[in-house]
């Protein structure tokens, strides 16, 4: 995929789909998946993930309503990963199966720094 028509992908204004595009246009490397999956596998998944990042004291941005997202479009998604070359951030995008729409994007910092859980 081009990465002109990933940016043009992420019209949406959410901040995980800001994030995402800042760094497609600063340069950062990505790839997007040739095979497509259920998405009742990646919301499983995802949804595990969310919930032990939680408990680790870290909310992922867009990752609750990217799992929301993929559990309601209930059809095989194509997943894509932007990853800055300082790997300071981690972008995740779920895309249609032909790959020409974005369902879900979230986005998180590499590595996760937990905060101290309250007192």
């Amino acid at each position: 995929m081009e990465r002109q028509a990933l940016e043009a992908l992420l019209i949406g204004d959410d901040e995980a789909s800001a994030i995402a595009l800042a760094a497609l246009r600063r340069g950062a490397s990505y790839s997007v998946e040739e095979r497509v999956q259920p998405t009742g596998a990646h919301a499983g998944v995802f949804s595990r993930r969310l919930q032990r990042m939680r408990m680790r004291g870290f909310e992922p941005t867009g990752l609750e309503r990217a799992v929301q997202l993929i559990r309601e479009y209930d059809r095989p998604v194509r997943t894509a990963l932007i990853d800055l070359e300082s790997r300071t951030q981690f972008t995740l995008l779920f895309l249609t199966e032909d790959a020409s729409a974005l369902v879900a994007c979230a986005s998180w910092p590499v590595p996760l720094v937990a905060s101290k859980p309250p007192l």
